[in-house]
């Protein structure tokens, strides 16, 4: 293990910058440092000849140890920042990523929702929406709080999951309902947006030994990660008004898949929007119950 003790700030900050690596991030170390400190990030400039008390010195080499077992820094702190908001996060739940938040913004900015942050006073009934598989329940808070007049219902299999997503809405004064279903095998309602982030990642896939510190359910599925995302597709006509929208995040590599599942089920206005690294890393679709069309 490396020997911290007795050093400064500035001394540590230099050791962590010769073990870093991309299964060790600078930015995890420093922000357990940070952390352990009670510190911002400012502080290793302005004050880097501190020298750590033996306590705090324990608690960062406690903590370096699980960070170079492949544990991610949100796990140790206990919480992650989404569209600008910190969510509390837990080994039940997954860690928010920044490229989920291309389905926050395609969401506000798609016209069947901007017409209704655009016009306040013609609102007269709320927008629903299903955060299904919901986790952290960062993506239906983030939308609770950004868009006017909804009412949102977070849902996951996860009771534990669940359970953290309360206590996201209730931090963050989002007034989320919550609601412990097997995908839709609970759900009774219609809403006028679907979204969620399901299981996408092939049950061989290469890169799941990097997330080994996160739940495998909220991971992996099965037909090459898309038979949550087809099951999805097709339960959730039942659950959409009529025109209603449907968002799911999915693997760079699956958007011709997903555009296509949705055709089969009858949506309409089907395409696939990027993340921030131009990935295809969503597809939105409308179902109407006559046509199977419009927007």
């Amino acid at each position: 293990m490396t020997q911290l003790h007795g050093l400064t700030v500035r001394q540590i900050r230099e050791i962590f910058k010769s073990i870093s690596s991309d299964a060790l991030p600078l930015h995890w170390l420093d922000g357990w440092l940070s952390y352990v400190l009670n510190q911002p990030l400012a502080f290793f400039i302005t004050d880097g000849d501190y020298q750590p008390t033996e306590d705090e010195i324990s608690n960062i080499q406690a903590g370096l140890a699980r960070l170079s077992s492949g544990e991610p820094l949100a796990y140790l702190i206990g919480r992650q920042s989404f569209w600008g908001r910190e969510f509390l996060v837990n080994a039940h739940t997954l860690i928010p990523r920044a490229d989920t938040e291309i389905l926050i913004e395609t969401v506000l900015n798609h016209p069947k929702f901007k017409q209704n942050t655009d016009r306040l006073d013609d609102i007269t009934k709320p927008i629903t929406i299903l955060d299904l598989g919901t986790g952290t329940g960062c993506i239906g808070i983030t939308l609770a709080l950004e868009l006017p007049l909804v009412q949102v219902t977070l849902v996951d299999v996860s009771t534990e999951a669940l359970n953290v997503a309360a206590q996201n809405s209730q931090r963050l004064e989002a007034g989320c309902q919550v609601l412990q279903s097997d995908w839709f095998a609970k759900v009774t309602d219609k809403f006028d947006l679907i979204i969620t982030n399901p299981p996408y990642i092939n049950e061989n896939d290469e890169h799941l030994a990097r997330l080994q510190h996160e739940p495998i359910t909220a991971l992996v599925a099965a037909e090459s990660g898309l038979a949550d995302i087809r099951r999805i597709i097709e339960e959730g006509r039942a659950y959409l008004n009529d025109g209603g929208l449907m968002v799911i995040e999915h693997g760079f590599d699956q958007a011709a898949a997903v555009r296509t599942l949705y055709e089969q089920a009858g949506y309409a206005n089907v395409r696939t929007v990027q993340d921030y690294g131009a990935n295809e890393r969503a597809t939105l679709g409308q179902y109407r119950q006559d046509d199977r069309g419009g927007e």
